[in-house]
């Protein structure tokens, strides 16, 4: 015979993981509808910890005798995670092409010898840049012996977008817009866009109406092109999709944890490079920004 109560505490218990089950799948099924609605990509942000989640609850419910929630719960644990798991650990090969360093500089980053030293042991042929700011605007002046090819575009409070590389430029007009620059290149293979990217904060904030705003240009945009920058987005979204499919590029891999705002454990990423044929890509110090760069061989 079982203690006094303990049949209305398992029931309880049972009741309460069932119903955060619901909200768990709710919370999944959400980050998929990006195409419908902007919060959706909101929701897909935090996609691999709802994930985790959901495999934690999976072995609870199993333990109380709900062996078929607890599968559903285990296989849309999998579905959700597995991906984004392989997309993490799984190194693609390195390219041939040309070699580029992307970072957000932080607009009051006071560390700017490091991230110098930094870009100048990369060595890379295109440096793309955003927050640039006049506090550290200087950065482009000193670097401007390796990269003496530059564009800067004026963006929000923060800070505008840049590019600055050794290859030289063709005779294309350089696009600035809220948070793009552009410029044209004379590439390994011929005339190549270098674009560089600042979007806005997701919903409920002002991305989705800038993505909007930009996909249409990038579409405009002829012959291939490499696309770098802080997208405040994640590989997975409906977002990054969308200027996948525009610029006619593959994103550089692995996915890294490039933003660790919500603490070590839990670094989100959120800038990506973008080339024809993609790459390699292997994260960078934070060098006094608040964004750890990256280094894509495309």
């Amino acid at each position: 015979m079982g203690l006094p109560g303990m049949g209305v505490l398992k029931r309880f218990l049972r009741f309460c993981l069932t119903v955060a089950a619901g909200g768990v799948i709710l919370l999944l099924a959400l980050g998929y509808t990006g195409a419908f609605h902007p919060a959706g990509d909101s929701f897909a942000v935090f996609r691999p910890q709802i994930a985790s989640a959901a495999a934690i609850l999976s072995l609870g419910i199993w333990a109380l005798g709900r062996r078929r929630l607890a599968g559903v719960m285990a296989i849309l644990a999998g579905v959700a995670g597995l991906p984004i798991m392989l997309a993490s650990t799984m190194t693609p090969p390195a390219g041939q092409g040309i070699t580029l360093y992307q970072k957000n500089m932080l607009f009051i980053n006071d560390d700017l010898a490091a991230l110098q030293a930094d870009i100048r042991t990369a060595n890379p042929a295109v440096l793309t840049l955003q927050e640039v700011s006049d506090r550290n605007r200087p950065l482009l002046d000193a670097l401007a012996d390796i990269l003496p090819y530059q564009m800067q575009c004026p963006f929000k409070a923060v800070g505008g977008t840049a590019i600055a590389t050794h290859l030289p430029p063709t005779t294309a007009a350089q696009i600035c817009e809220p948070g793009l620059s552009a410029m044209q290149v004379t590439g390994p293979d011929g005339p190549l866009w270098i674009v560089s990217i600042h979007l806005h904060w997701p919903w409920p904030f002002a991305q989705a109406a800038q993505v909007d705003a930009l996909i249409p240009l990038l579409e405009r945009l002829d012959g291939p092109m490499v696309i770098a920058g802080d997208f405040n987005m994640v590989p997975w979204s409906h977002t990054l999709h969308r200027f996948t499919a525009a610029s006619r590029t593959v994103e550089a891999g692995p996915a890294q944890g490039t933003w660790p705002g919500f603490g070590p454990l839990a670094p989100l990423p959120i800038d990506h490079v973008m080339g024809p044929k993609g790459g390699s890509i292997t994260l960078r110090p934070l060098a006094g920004s608040d964004h750890h760069g990256l280094l894509a061989d495309l």
